[in-house]
């Protein structure tokens, strides 16, 4: 009987009037609210009150916050893998746990080397679990024909997550300590794991529905996906535009996280009043999210590769102009049209993905990239700040950053989206 009735209880889901894809994106959502409390965005925002608490500098801060990113990297190879073969269900819940338990313990840190320890952990689990491999992996699962309407949204719940906890932080902080912003963040956490692991599915067929809410599907796409093969890492590596997505990735993470973690020093250092830097990231990151599922959907009725191609070049202009107009004149304003333009672009390469690779083989895909994205965006804050220590100049990082979205404009061009899984 007691099995019987855990059975029942496992089994148990909601049954929404719409399409259950749309409900496991908001409920991933919670889980990027609970991943971003100490995402590298948010750590940017709010460095300095660590900074003056525990007397370090930024570039403390800042490594921190790349040995994080890099940790949750190297983590998501083997996520990616687990993904593809038992689904997120229980994996979710658990990083959310450890995510809550492990910002009440670093609410509580002193030293330097817990610091480390306690964030790179949560880090390193949180970003995979909840940011953005497994999010993402849903999206390809529940979606084909709105797949990258899906993973905009994926990416709007992130940065959503991002500007909430920024703002949320922020104000505890000013008022009463980061720690006390920390712990506050913990407690709201651990409940969270209860719905997550209710509704989280890994693919629609678990619930008796086709992708997109289709009510039936051909024969011919019946037998398609029963022929699709989880590739192996080898298989994967041995197509081309592999290489092609993830080394213009690689260089626009670096070109956009260098820049955004430095954008409210930056502003601070200008003339702006902490409060009102903070305030511009966060406008700019609710606008850039807001923005993704719009360029999700163009990129569903249009190509991928021309949205992407679009989106870089219109983020040229303000990363040039930023740098040189006067900060507390234009600063304010530039750094909200930067933000929101480059909100899209650390989820470029994951769109592009979904129009090579199946969703039996996404979740390894995007595993198997998970050290190369998590190396850009670990890499771009500690080498904007050893740049800008190094040159005493902000305006080194804003040039190198408009160079390499032009440079990865062309990797991502010279992508062949009709590649098949063989």
């Amino acid at each position: 009987m007691l099995m019987k009735n855990w059975k029942s209880f496992y089994n148990w889901h909601p049954n929404p009037p719409f399409y259950y894809g749309w409900l496991a994106l908001l409920i991933a959502g919670l889980g990027a609210f609970v991943a971003t409390g100490i995402a590298q965005t948010v750590f940017g925002g709010i460095q300095d009150f660590i900074v003056e608490d525990m007397d370090w500098d930024r570039k403390t801060i800042a490594l921190a916050a790349t040995l994080g990113t890099w940790s949750s990297g190297i983590v998501a190879i083997s996520i990616g893998r687990m993904i593809d073969k038992f689904g997120p269900r229980l994996i979710m819940p658990l990083a959310a746990l450890i995510v809550g338990i492990g910002s009440i313990y670093l609410a509580n840190i002193k030293t330097i080397w817990g610091f480390f320890i306690i964030y790179i952990i949560i880090r390193a689990i949180a970003g995979p679990s909840l940011q953005n491999l497994i999010p993402r992996t849903i999206a390809v699962n529940f979606f084909s024909r709105q797949r990258n309407l899906a993973m905009g949204i994926t990416t709007f719940n992130r940065i959503f997550g991002e500007s909430i906890n920024l703002q949320i932080i922020t104000t505890l902080a000013s008022k009463y300590s980061w720690r006390f912003a920390y712990r506050s963040l913990g407690f709201i956490t651990i409940p969270l794991c209860i719905p997550i692991f209710m509704i989280i599915r890994q693919k629609p067929e678990d619930i008796g529905q086709f992708p997109d809410g289709d009510k039936e599907i051909s024969e011919a796409k019946k037998i398609n996906n029963q022929n699709e093969q989880i590739l192996t890492f080898k298989q994967i590596l041995q197509i081309r535009s592999f290489w092609f997505i993830l080394l213009g990735e690689f260089i626009a993470g670096v070109s956009t996280t260098m820049l955004l973690f430095q954008i409210v020093p930056f502003l601070t250092d200008g003339g702006l009043s902490q409060q009102r830097a903070a305030i511009a990231l966060t406008v700019g990151n609710l606008l850039g999210g807001i923005s993704v599922p719009i360029w999700g959907y163009l990129t569903d009725k249009f190509t991928t590769k021309r949205i992407a191609a679009l989106i870089l070049s219109m983020a040229v202009i303000p990363t040039i102009l930023i740098s040189q107009l006067n900060i507390e004149s234009w600063g304010f304003i530039l750094s909200i049209i930067w933000t929101t333009i480059t909100g899209s672009i650390l989820v470029l390469g994951s769109m592009m993905y979904g129009t090579v690779f199946s969703r039996k083989s996404y979740g390894s895909v995007a595993g198997l990239t998970g050290p190369s994205r998590t190396a850009a965006v670990g890499l771009g804050p500690t080498l904007g700040a050893y740049i800008i220590s190094f040159t005493k100049s902000y305006q080194p990082i804003f040039w190198g950053s408009a160079i390499g979205y032009l440079v990865a404009i062309v990797f991502f061009t010279i992508v062949n989206s009709k590649n098949t899984e063989k």
